[in-house]
């Protein structure tokens, strides 16, 4: 599986932007699929989780009610919506697939298999 991360850049703090994940190669019946951040110095954090190809989502706690993770299931590819940036939210953003996930591992980095190459969103407060 070959995914691609794009949409990220620099905007000020108040705004938008979306992020896209284009998967590509082998497929599976029900993957999920989240999106990770890392910033420098921290480490990589959990920020949204598409359950195994489903609707159900999940988010961590401070992003949720502003960034909102969504599939088109026809062009293969995962969005991040991200609304109200704020400074904190400045990080390369990584997607990434796990094909046998179980839903207490969903927020678990090392349990996905697949990962993009990251997209680096910054903003300016």
């Amino acid at each position: 599986v070959q995914l691609q991360a794009s949409g990220g850049g620099l905007v000020q703090a108040g705004t938008s932007l979306r992020l896209s994940c284009a998967a590509s190669g082998r497929t599976f019946s029900r993957p999920s699929t989240a999106w990770f951040r890392q910033a420098p110095g921290k480490e990589r954090e959990f920020v949204a989780a598409l359950f195994r190809g489903g609707t159900n989502t999940y988010y961590s706690n401070s992003v949720k009610g502003r960034f909102t993770i969504s599939r088109d299931n026809a062009k293969n590819t995962v969005y991040l919506q991200m609304n109200s940036l704020a400074a904190e939210d400045t990080a390369v953003y990584y997607c990434a697939v796990g094909s046998r996930l179980i839903l207490s591992s969903v927020r678990t980095w090392s349990q996905y298999d697949y990962w993009g190459q990251g997209t680096q969103v910054t903003v300016s407060s």
